[in-house]
């Protein structure tokens, strides 16, 4: 088919290299503009931008597309279809409407749980068991399309936003490629989203990635495995900032935030219901350590509290 891809980070960038690879004509590339990126703040192209010219294929970057001089470069596509994963911008009716078949979106949640922004990282935080791709017909609401496929994916307890998003990466990769080899039997068929269980995914907030004490192990354990990249799950170790990468509920008890052991057998945290077992963290200014080297070279011991209890 004759294609617009739409996309910005990794996760569409899986995508358009299996559109790619299926032997598809990738006739535009829209993507983010690029963005200042790492210490030095250089402007850096985005994943699927940088695969894109890897395939000399052609890339459009508009800051929006509410007007129709900014649509006139997709409008003399005449493509058949428009595919969109992880964007980043709106997309008006006059878009939508220009594909002959349409535009299809590959969210990674099961529609309509986890609308919205950051579907991967809040099914992690609320303790889902499985999420999953949803290849969805686009209309003008945010992820409200009718669904063509879904493809189940389970959430283990080592997964953090990292692995599980590479997961769904590649699911969704392979759901695209396999929605339009179906796609008429598909769309006779797509079904509207039921209007029970919506959630919304709303966009990470840095103020989220403070870890409260207070709440259960299980619960800092999704949060801080939801956060693993970004923002990362943060305390302070003597008024210090410190993050956390990887922990594991145990069993324990103590005042919220207390160290409860430091030794060669590990270190573990009370929190509001059992404790925590730190396993990889990382000193403000420092590198990413395992607990004891924390341990060895900081002089943490039992009894010491991690943040400010709320």
């Amino acid at each position: 088919m004759k294609l617009i891809f739409a996309g910005t980070p990794d996760f569409a960038a899986a995508a358009l290299k299996a559109l790619i690879d299926a032997g598809h004509e990738i006739a535009l590339v829209l993507t983010q503009p690029d963005r200042p990126s790492g210490r030095g703040m250089k402007l850096t192209a985005s994943p699927v931008k940088q695969l894109a010219l890897q395939y000399s294929l052609p890339v459009y970057q508009p800051e929006k597309l509410r007007l129709p001089e900014q649509q006139a470069p997709l409008a003399g596509i005449e493509a058949d279809v428009m595919i969109v994963a992880a964007y980043g911008l709106i997309l008006p009716q006059a878009v939508l409407d220009l594909p002959r078949l349409g535009c299809l979106n590959i969210h990674a949640s099961l529609l309509p749980r986890w609308r919205g922004a950051a579907p991967i990282q809040r099914a992690i935080l609320a303790g889902d068991a499985e999420t999953g791709i949803t290849i969805m017909q686009m209309d003008a609401g945010l992820d409200t399309g009718d669904m063509l496929s879904i493809h189940r994916v389970p959430i283990t307890t080592d997964d953090n936003a990292s692995t599980l998003h590479d997961k769904l990466a590649v699911s969704g990769a392979g759901a695209i490629v396999e929605a339009l080899a179906n796609l008429p039997v598909l769309q006779a068929a797509r079904q509207q989203q039921p209007e029970t269980g919506v959630t919304y995914a709303e966009k990470l907030r840095k103020e989220e990635s403070h870890v409260d004490w207070q709440h259960s192990a299980a619960q800092l354990d999704r949060m801080i495995r939801a956060f693993n990249p970004f923002p990362s799950a943060q305390t302070t170790l003597a008024g210090e900032a410190m993050k956390i990468w990887r922990a594991e509920p145990v069993a324990g008890n103590g005042a919220p935030g207390e160290v409860l052991q430091a030794d060669r057998h590990g270190l573990i945290v009370a929190t509001g219901e059992g404790a925590l077992k730190l396993i990889e963290v990382q000193k403000a200014g420092g590198k990413r350590m395992d607990a004891a080297a924390l341990i060895a070279g900081s002089g943490i011991a039992a009894g010491t509290v991690l943040g400010a209890a709320a």
